[in-house]
């Protein structure tokens, strides 16, 4: 891969949404950079891109919840001559827990990996986007999550909401310079993130409260091409949701903590 080719680097790019949006600018005809802790089915996902779309794809095993990630990512494309006009930060993990009862590794590992490492990749690109004059875009994934504050998943909610903040706001500080920064903030999606029931799964995506990752891939592409701020998959659901929790009492909340606690027990 030549210097000339202009490269969309994507991270957690194995599975869900991160592969979605792959396909997606794939499709659109852009060169991959995959990036994933899962190398299996990283190599496995990157040929069948090739195979479909025509178009390179290099997967590269990594783990970015270590905290010198971002800078040996960035080396990485230095040293191979890869052009990085899109930059899509999508790795991240979930899950339900009381912050007492998080095993401190787990705690950094949530930080590192929606925070310092998503923060450290933006700085570092998109001052290169900027210093050689060219235009650029990034892709932050957040979550409708971040505008809550939810027992359970408080880390979860709480680092999105700082990759939201932190992109809106940079966006402000390079939009004149020729590089758009773009935020998704996706409700519930159909992947393995939140280990769903497959009945809950199919209800929601015929409700559409659910969507897939194909549909919301799609959507975030082009938002990020029309250089939106930020967008909210499925808006009327979930902007109506954002509204109903903040709408409730903390004595409703705590009850609705104490039975989701219970059926954990159970």
């Amino acid at each position: 891969m030549s210097r000339q080719e202009k490269t969309a680097l994507v991270t957690g790019a194995s599975s869900g949404i991160g592969l979605a949006i792959c396909g997606e600018l794939a499709r659109r005809g852009y060169p991959l950079l995959m990036i994933s802790n899962d190398e299996v089915q990283l190599i496995k996902a990157a040929r069948e891109l090739e195979t479909k779309y025509g178009v390179s794809a290099i997967a590269l095993c990594m783990d970015l919840a270590q905290k010198d990630s971002a800078q040996k990512l960035f080396d990485y494309c230095q040293v191979n001559c890869f052009l990085i006009e899109i930059l899509v930060n999508n790795a991240g993990i979930f899950f339900f827990k009381d912050v007492t009862d998080t095993p401190p590794e787990l705690i950094e590992t949530i930080i590192n990996l929606h925070i310092h490492t998503p923060v450290m990749l933006t700085r570092l690109f998109v001052q290169q986007m900027i210093t050689e004059n060219r235009k650029g875009y990034v892709l932050n994934m957040a979550s409708v999550s971040s505008r809550m504050m939810m027992p359970g998943i408080a880390l979860y909610s709480s680092t999105k909401s700082f990759l939201r903040c932190f992109s809106r706001a940079m966006r402000l500080e390079v939009y004149q310079k020729g590089v758009n920064i773009t935020t998704i903030s996706p409700g519930a999606v159909a992947t393995n993130l939140y280990n769903l029931p497959p009945l809950y799964l199919n209800m929601g995506l015929r409700l559409g409260i659910i969507l897939t990752p194909q549909r919301l891939a799609k959507q975030a592409v082009k938002k990020l091409f029309k250089r939106k701020a930020e967008y909210i998959p499925a808006g009327f659901i979930n902007r109506l949701f954002i509204f109903i929790v903040r709408a409730m009492p903390e004595i409703l909340v705590k009850k609705i903590k104490n039975k989701i606690d219970n059926l954990q027990k159970r």
